[in-house]
């Protein structure tokens, strides 16, 4: 009797056309944000779809980066400079964040210089999460978020954010605790927070944030902090920063608070035991950034907290 045997060629073609079609969908895609991109340049139009704004950089960035780009004497402006982040920028960054978290940061152990605050969180996925762990993140999310934790192996939990039908701003957006609590179980590992979030601009109340605070350390959990936008809250709102710090980690991003998003460079916050498997990895993929950029941006902190007043910069915003 006759059997039917697929043919070897038909499983190959089968296989070059899904090819195919998902090639030409990522050329599609690229294609129409490009496309969109240079429309919206030559028309003046604001374009939503990238995390940066439309300002110019500001001067004294700038200028800073000129004077370690035109100093070739200072070879330690050019060369490798120290892996978990450039000594002067950590040292700022300590300070400002000491005063802001509440909490003596160690620049040497609690503090680690990434490529884009986006490394950060990659880091932080793959350093902590393991196969089947699982992570609450609250919706609308950065899209970023869900794919880098299921790259760990790991399972994203939304968890949709209520937004009241009459709302008028953002803080129409609120989060229900007991939603949460019924998301937990034995598996759940980490809890996402964006704040302020991204899309949506919401900014967390305090009373979310101590709920929140409540589960993790009940539930023996993470928390990472996402604070990428948390110098850009309009005048009337109040950015809240998580505290419990022996248990979170905080990520923040230069080019968010520069306007500078192409220098790619972003730092992960927090004690020394939840940074160092981030280390790990940072040490083995990207040694260290680049220090031109870093030592340009330690000016520029280091200038900005000699004008610190009521906790906001002067010279930024």
């Amino acid at each position: 009797m006759a059997q039917n045997v697929a043919s070897p060629f038909k499983f190959k073609f089968i296989i070059l056309c899904q090819f195919g079609i998902k090639c030409h969908f990522w050329i599609f895609l690229i294609f129409s944000l490009l496309l969109f991109h240079t429309i919206s340049s030559l028309l003046s139009f604001i374009n939503c779809f990238c995390g940066f704004t439309n300002d110019s950089i500001p001067e004294l960035l700038s200028k800073h980066l000129q004077d370690v780009a035109k100093s070739p004497e200072r070879i330690d402006n050019h060369q490798y400079t120290r892996g978990y982040g450039h000594q002067r920028l950590v040292n700022v960054l300590s300070q400002l964040y000491s005063q802001l978290l509440s909490v003596e940061i160690n620049s040497q152990t609690d503090i680690l210089i990434t490529v884009g605050a986006y490394l950060s969180l990659y880091y932080a996925f793959i350093g902590w999460l393991n196969p089947g762990d699982e992570v609450i993140i609250f919706e609308p999310a950065y899209d970023s978020y869900v794919s880098q934790i299921k790259m760990a192996g790991a399972i994203p939990i939304p968890i949709v954010l209520e937004l009241d039908p009459n709302a008028t701003s953002s803080a129409g957006y609120v989060l229900n605790i007991n939603a949460v609590k019924s998301k937990i179980t034995p598996k759940t590992k980490m809890i996402v927070l964006n704040n302020p979030n991204n899309p949506t601009g919401k900014l967390y109340t305090r009373s979310e944030l101590e709920q929140l605070a409540k589960i993790a350390i009940e539930n023996d959990l993470i928390v990472l902090t996402d604070e990428v936008y948390e110098w850009m809250v309009y005048p009337g709102g109040e950015m809240i920063r998580f505290g419990m710090y022996e248990r979170t980690i905080t990520i923040g991003s230069a080019g968010k608070v520069f306007s500078a998003t192409g220098w790619k460079t972003g730092w992960s916050i927090g004690p020394k035991w939840l940074l160092e498997p981030m280390k790990k990895i940072h040490e083995n993929c990207v040694f260290a950034c680049p220090t031109p950029i870093q030592a340009a941006l330690a000016r520029s902190f280091e200038e900005e907290l000699l004008l610190w007043k009521e906790g906001k910069f002067n010279q930024l915003f």
